[in-house]
């Protein structure tokens, strides 16, 4: 399926707001709504977005409603996640791709978005944004220059040249990479194995974070994409922020060494150390698009994602 690249903001622009997970805190969601209003955007919020239905933001039908509502209003060119949390894969199988397909427009997020990115994708060719989000990122009051900076590619097509003038990077495994990078949170990517959202890797540059994980659940995880066949499929490894994920026992393998077992098992490019993910700062990436991988040179070169 040809990717299909959304068109960019103008000043002026309205884009709208949603939580597909879990109820966003909202003083964090008013600093990051006046954040998108100072980049010159009016903001539609979302009803379901102040509910409360346990760890979900709102009943799975409010969710469901506003992503159709967004993508179907034509006032609206992007759609903003809130925030992550729980219970995004719910409604995957009840949102109209069809729908979606005939109404491209920006999407933004990452985290338990993570399930979303790869729905939409596979399902309707469209470039979605892995980024900061408003109430768990850009809304808090520590929030990163360079988080915020990511906002800007939606305005003015842009290529992403990620070198170590971002964050240190360390090579795994040597070589040169390129395709379209896919992924996100890796506790969601494994959670769409076996179904009909399953991941597909070939050909691609696989991007992976996550956070509050053990590292004895991270080399589950992992194992359990390699033996799927996801790190054969694809042509690249790109090993974002692994935020919390210490062991709490004493006898375990660490993180770096359950990381690198696997890219050595996979043996394709993999560089690891991208500030993509649950950090600060957070940068911020289109899904979908071609990228290019040089570890000789420790750089990712990542095409725009709008027209």
């Amino acid at each position: 399926m040809n990717a299909v690249k959304p068109n960019r903001l103008i000043k002026g622009d309205t884009v709208g707001v949603i939580a597909p997970a879990s109820p966003p805190n909202q003083e964090s969601l008013e600093r990051g709504i006046t954040f998108l209003k100072n980049l010159g955007l009016n903001v539609k919020v979302g009803k379901h977005v102040s509910q409360v239905n346990g760890y979900l933001a709102g009943f799975d039908q409010e969710r469901l409603e506003a992503i159709h509502e967004l993508f179907t209003d034509p006032e609206v060119k992007a759609v903003i996640c809130a925030c992550g949390g729980y219970g995004t894969g719910r409604i995957a199988e009840q949102i109209d791709y069809e729908l979606i397909r005939n109404n491209p427009k920006i999407f933004w997020g990452y985290s338990d978005i993570t399930f979303l990115h790869t729905t939409i994708r596979q399902q309707t060719g469209l470039v979605t944004f892995h980024g900061p989000m408003l109430a768990s990122d850009i809304g808090k009051e520590d929030s990163h220059l360079l988080s915020k900076e990511g906002f800007l590619q939606l305005f003015v097509p842009t290529t992403l040249v990620y070198t170590e003038q971002i964050s240190p990077l360390e090579v795994l495994v040597d070589g040169m990479a390129r395709g379209e990078i896919v992924g996100g949170n890796l506790s969601l990517l494994v959670s769409t194995l076996g179904t009909p959202y399953e991941i597909d890797t070939k050909g691609r540059l696989l991007l992976i974070e996550d956070v509050n994980e053990e590292p004895r659940s991270v080399d589950r995880m992992l194992n359990q994409l390699y033996m799927a066949g996801k790190f054969r499929d694809a042509n690249g490894i790109l090993i974002g922020d692994f935020c919390d994920c210490t062991p709490k026992r004493n006898l375990s393998l660490s993180l770096d060494e359950v990381i690198a077992h696997y890219a050595q098992l996979a043996n394709k490019p993999a560089v690891k150390g991208f500030m993509m993910g649950h950090c600060n700062p957070h940068i911020a990436i289109p899904l979908g698009v071609q990228a290019t991988l040089n570890t000789y040179e420790k750089k990712l070169i990542v095409d725009s994602g709008i027209l």
